[in-house]
């Protein structure tokens, strides 16, 4: 009986200790990442996709026959 116990202790506290780990790990990422700015203005050469000259048939034409 001590032995299975001792065996639980065990279990729980690597198992406390990797969460506590994975937690931090996760902290550290979004600290990492909270300071990259993804909608920042495009540097160098940059081309517009989308254009919004085409009608509305169009799009349907091309979205028929190319199935997107």
């Amino acid at each position: 009986m001590k032995r299975m116990v001792w065996d639980t202790v065990k279990v729980f506290i690597i198992f406390v200790a990797c969460t506590c780990l994975f937690y931090f790990g996760l902290q550290v990422m979004h600290s990492e990442y909270e300071q990259f700015h993804r909608y920042d203005t495009p540097e160098g050469p940059s081309v517009k996709v989308f254009q919004n000259e085409q009608s509305f048939i169009d799009r349907l034409n091309i979205f028929f026959r190319l199935g997107e």
